[in-house]
C-alpha cells in the first residue's frame, strides 16, 4: 500500500490533495491541528474510496513536531511520499511581527522549521519507501534570508517574513537532494499557483486569481510522476529559478546550521 502524508491536510490546498489522492491501494495520512476538521477530512477521504488516518499536530512548536514525528515512526513502517504543505500566508492585513513559543518569528518556525525538522525526522521511513517523493509546497513570493537577522526583528513585515520562510523551504529542497542523491528519495520543491482560492489568501483580504484545481494538479504530479528528478523548483508544472540564494551552497550551508541551533534550543 502507497502511504502519503500530507501536513496542513485539513483545509486548501491540503485537503484538496488527500480527496484527489483517495483511491484503493493508498493511505492518506492526514494532519491538521483542529481536531473536528481532521476527523471531517478523514471521513471525506475514506468516503471516496481511500484509506485515511490522522494524525493532530500544532506545527508553530517544534516540540509537537517532535511529537508528531514520534508518533508516526511509532505508528507506519514505511512512506512513500511527504508533502510539507502546512503553512500561514501573510495575515490580516495590518498584523505585527510574530513569534512560536520557541521565539521564532512565526512564519519562518510554521512555513520552513516545521518541515525542515519533520522531514529530517522522517528519512528512515521515505528511504524504506524509496523510490519516495518529498514535496515542499513553496512559493514565487521568495525573499533572501537575511543570516544579519534572521528573525526580523528589524524592518519586519508580513510579506517579507512570508517570502523569506518560502525560500528557505527552497534551499533546504536542494540542499536534501543533494544529501540523498543515490537513495531513491526525489526532493522538490513548487509554487503552485498564484493565489489560489483558499482560506490563507481571504485572510489576507486579497482577491483569489486561481483555483485549487490548477494548483493542485501543479503538486499532485511531483507527488504522482517526474521519475527520477530531485533538486528542482517548479512554477507550476513548468521548471524555473528560485532566487539566487537558493543556488549558493554557502548561504544554504548558513541555513542549515542556523536550523540546526534553532532545533536544538527549542528541544534541548
Amino acid at each position: 500500500m502507497r502511504t502519503i502524508l500530507i501536513t496542513g491536510a485539513t483545509s486548501g490546498l491540503g485537503r484538496f490533495l488527500a480527496r484527489r489522492l483517495a483511491a484503493p491501494g493508498v493511505r492518506v495520512i492526514v494532519h491538521g491541528r483542529d481536531p473536528a476538521r481532521l476527523r471531517e477530512t478523514v471521513a471525506e477521504v475514506t468516503e471516496l474510496g481511500g484509506q485515511a488516518e490522522g494524525v493532530l499536530a500544532d506545527l508553530s512548536g517544534l516540540r509537537a513536531v517532535e511529537a508528531m514525528a514520534d508518533e508516526l515512526v511509532e505508528r507506519f513502517d514505511r512512506l512513500d511520499a511527504l508533502v510539507n504543505n502546512a503553512g500561514i500566508g501573510y495575515g490580516r492585513p495590518g498584523a505585527g511581527r510574530q513569534e512560536s513559543e520557541d521565539g521564532v518569528e512565526l512564519r519562518f518556525a510554521v512555513n520552513y522549521l516545521a518541515g525542515f525538522h519533520l522531514t529530517r525526522r522522517l528519512l528512515p521511513l521515505l528511504r524504506v519507501g524509496a523510490p519516495a517523493r518529498v514535496v515542499n509546497v513553496a512559493s514565487a513570493g521568495q525573499h533572501p534570508v537575511d543570516f544579519d537577522d534572521p528573525m526580523l526583528i528589524r524592518g519586519y513585515s508580513a510579506r517579507r517574513a512570508y517570502g523569506q520562510s518560502k525560500l528557505a523551504q527552497i534551499m533546504f529542497t536542494f540542499d536534501l537532494a543533494e544529501e540523498l542523491a543515490g537513495e531513491g528519495v526525489r526532493v522538490n520543491a513548487l509554487h503552485p499557483a498564484t493565489l489560489m482560492d483558499t482560506g490563507m489568501v481571504g485572510e489576507a483580504g486579497i482577491a483569489p486569481v486561481s483555483s485549487l484545481e490548477e494548483g493542485g494538479a501543479a503538486t499532485l504530479r511531483l507527488v504522482n510522476d517526474l521519475g527520477g528528478v530531485t533538486g528542482r523548483y517548479f512554477d507550476g508544472s513548468r521548471d524555473s529559478r528560485a532566487d539566487p540564494q537558493a543556488y549558493d551552497p554557502k548561504a544554504r550551508a548558513r541555513l542549515r546550521a542556523l536550523s540546526d541551533e534553532l532545533v536544538r534550543a527549542a528541544l534541548g
